[in-house]
Order: C-alpha cells, then sequence, then structure tokens
C-alpha cells in the first residue's frame, strides 16, 4: 500500500501568481503559458501577488494543515487540485548533531532522503510535473546525475506523462535502474551532464518532449522553494545564521533564497537572513571559482570528477542567480576534496548514526573546513543539507565472516 497521503482538498481558484520574469533582465512573461528559457537564455522565476497572499494565508493556518509541501499551497503556483500529482511529499525533519558542532552555536541536518524517491529532487520534480499536467504537456525529458531522473520518472509515471532519462555512464546503478522501474525510458551517455542536456534540447523538435533540464522551466525553483519555508516555520520564523547547500545546479539555493524574500516581504520573518554558503567539490567547483573571481557568470569547469555525483555539474544556467545569492546573504562558496567528503561521511555515521549521501557529507566536510578557516562564528546556528538517503550510494565493503565450524573468537571480535 503506498504512503502517499491525498492533498489537502481545498477550493479551486487562481493561485497568486501574477507573471513569470527573467532572472536576468526582469521582461515578464504571462502566467498560464508554456514556457522555458527567457528570450535572453535564462531561467524564469515565478511572481506573486504578495499582499494578497499575505491577507490569505496565517502562520496559524499552515498549523492545521498536513505537514507536507502542500500546506504552502499559496506560495505554490498549481491553480486546480486535481493537477497536483503527489507522492507523499512530507516535511523532512531538523536533526540536531551536537557531538559535531564546531562551536557553541547549534548544528542541524536536514534530511532530505526521507523524501518520495529518497532525495530533495520530488520537491522540484512534484511541481514540475504538476505543472507540466496543468499546461497540458504529453512528454518530458531530463539529464540526470541520478536522483532529478529518478523523482521525474516516478511523478510522470504517476501522472499518466512520457519520461525520457539520459545520465552518464558512470550515474550509480541503484539510480539508473531506480529510473527504469519507474517507468522512464533510460539510457547511459559517454559524457557528463552537459552532454546529456544537449541530447535532451537537441530532441526537442523531433521528439516533441519538454525540457525539464535544470532551471530550464520555472517550476523546479518553486518546488525546492518549499526547503526555505519549512526551515522558516521549523525555526519558528527565526532563521538559522548560515545554511550549507550542496549546488550543483543551485536550483534548491536560489529556491530557498526566493522563499526568504518573500517571507520577508510579507511580515513572516524579519531580521538578517541566513548567509548561503555554496558547497562544491574541488574536482567541480564553477561557482566557487566564480565567487572568488568577482564574476557574475560561471566559466565550463574542465574535466569535472567527484565521489559526489550529484554535484558534478561543469556549468548552470542559473549561476548568476547562486553568485547573488551567496552575495546579498554575505555568505560565500567553498569546495572540498573527495577525501574530506568521504571522512566526513564516516564521522557523521560513526559520531551520530546519520548516513549521509557523499552530496551531504560535503555540507559537513565545508562546515568543519569554514571553522577551521574562521569564516564561521563559534556561535553560528547553522544547517546542512542532506540531500538524499544515503543508502542510494556505494558503501564501504563490510567482509567479516563468522565460520560454524570452528570455535567463536570473542577477542577477535573485541579487536574488529
Amino acid at each position: 500500500m503506498s504512503n502517499a497521503r491525498p492533498v489537502d482538498n481545498f477550493v479551486d481558484r487562481p493561485t497568486f501568481v501574477t507573471h513569470l520574469e527573467c532572472g536576468l533582465s526582469g521582461e515578464r512573461y504571462a502566467a498560464d503559458q508554456l514556457h522555458g528559457l527567457s528570450r535572453a537564455g535564462r531561467p524564469l522565476l515565478v511572481r506573486y501577488d504578495l499582499e494578497g497572499l499575505q491577507g490569505a494565508v496565517s502562520k496559524d493556518d499552515l498549523r492545521q494543515r498536513p505537514a507536507d509541501i502542500w500546506r504552502y499551497r499559496e506560495f505554490l503556483p498549481v491553480r486546480r487540485t486535481e493537477n497536483i500529482v503527489s507522492l507523499g511529499e512530507n516535511m523532512t525533519p531538523l536533526i540536531e548533531a551536537p557531538s559535531l558542532r564546531a562551536g557553541t552555536g547549534g548544528l542541524f541536518i536536514k534530511d532530505e532522503g526521507r523524501l518520495p524517491t529518497g532525495s530533495f529532487k520530488a520537491r522540484g520534480l512534484c511541481l514540475a510535473v504538476s505543472m507540466a499536467k496543468e499546461l497540458g504537456i504529453a512528454r518530458m525529458a531530463i539529464p540526470t546525475n541520478g536522483n532529478a531522473g529518478a523523482a521525474m520518472a516516478a511523478y510522470a509515471s504517476r501522472a499518466g506523462i512520457e519520461a525520457y532519462v539520459f545520465c552518464p555512464e558512470d550515474t550509480p546503478e541503484v539510480n539508473v535502474r531506480e529510473i527504469a522501474a519507474q517507468g522512464a525510458k533510460v539510457w547511459r551517455v559517454n559524457g557528463l551532464i552537459n552532454d546529456c542536456g544537449k541530447i535532451v534540447g537537441a530532441g526537442k523538435e523531433p521528439m516533441g518532449w519538454f525540457d525539464c533540464s535544470t532551471l530550464k522551466e520555472p517550476y523546479r525553483i518553486e518546488g525546492k522553494k518549499t526547503m526555505g519555508l519549512e526551515l522558516a516555520e521549523q525555526f519558528a520564523w527565526s532563521l538559522p545564521d548560515i545554511i550549507f547547500y550542496p549546488t550543483g545546479g543551485g536550483t534548491g539555493l536560489i529556491g530557498m533564497w526566493k522563499a526568504f524574500q518573500e517571507l520577508k516581504a510579507i511580515g513572516w520573518i524579519t531580521g538578517k537572513l541566513p548567509r548561503m554558503v555554496v558547497v562544491q567539490s574541488t574536482g567541480c567547483a564553477p561557482i566557487v571559482k566564480a565567487w572568488k573571481d568577482g564574476v557574475e557568470h560561471a566559466d565550463l569547469w574542465p574535466n569535472a570528477h567527484t565521489v559526489a555525483s550529484g554535484i558534478r555539474v561543469p556549468a548552470a544556467v542559473g549561476d548568476f542567480l547562486m553568485l547573488r545569492a551567496v552575495r546579498e546573504s554575505g555568505g560565500f562558496a567553498i569546495a572540498v576534496d573527495d577525501d574530506a567528503i568521504l571522512a566526513a561521511r564516516n564521522e557523521v555515521s560513526r559520531r551520530e548514526g546519520f548516513l549521509m549521501c557523499p552530496e551531504g557529507a560535503a555540507t559537513f566536510a565545508a562546515y568543519q573546513q569554514a571553522a577551521r578557516d574562521e569564516r564561521l562564528s563559534p556561535d553560528e546556528t547553522a544547517v546542512l543539507f542532506n540531500c538524499a538517503s544515503g543508502l542510494k550510494y556505494e558503501l564501504p565493503r563490510a567482509d567479516a565472516s563468522i565460520d560454524l565450524t570452528k570455535p567463536l573468537d570473542f577477542d577477535a571480535m573485541k579487536k574488529a
């Protein structure tokens, strides 16, 4: 039996969406129409009548609703309940990690691995597929390092939409099989995610599919925005000091910053917003380099490689939006190497019993490095994002065994 709960029914009505807007030029586009990138070739952002939204819902209203992303329905673009495609997108827990703190400030892990399909990609693809259904799309395609493809496959199957998925040939096997098992057509490609993206782009006309690449449609941001809405509510509308976010395409970082801006505009949060920290691997760090260089756009990262495949994105169409969020918040961008990522995963597992995915572990490695570099104040409360279940990734071997034909050696057990 599915554990997905029915979405809390609400009266169909126009949402508070007013228009879409190019994130670079500010050019406006009509809502309720199919859009990809803007004419400038940059992401479109959904804009709302925030004054109307403010008068339509209160914090008290939220407390009466199910603990899922649809409790924030006024902040989301789907107009009709019947078009919501849901697999039970629950509010994910904040888990305190006291033994890992670098100072006196609190340290929390937001565990996105509890979502459908085991990753935070469920948030964005849930909204993207729901809006695809609302706009009459019958076929979708996506390039993926694994988890986004799995999420699109699941939601597209539930919506009755065809799904085509392209992933680098070294994508974790569990992801490729998951994508196929959930009804999508999936291919391994002898290249990186940007190469897979070129296939999706080339197929738009001959295949008639809608390109659901990161930030090439407007609605994945709105799904990821719910991470920021949840954080605000979980911190009693007083946000943490600093957020470490594993960053590839950057949809979640951009979405959270958008959520904080919207909440501030309606008066639900006040004061200083969190410092936003981009976390990347030293094997693929285009946003870190652009931040250090003081530029607005990042160059293509050559020969990208890292054990954290989810953040192996050599080029991102929303680079300038990530960099703006970091700079406006007083944050920074930091890269950690693969050895530090794996060591961080092991440390969190052994000390807190929490198995992070490699991308999530990168945030703890970055937190440790930032503390050593004194970029993190000892009294700052920090949130690390664990973006997927650690069980979806290859783990170190555990080959110890017991031979019942021989005497039990308890001394050897103690030394193991």
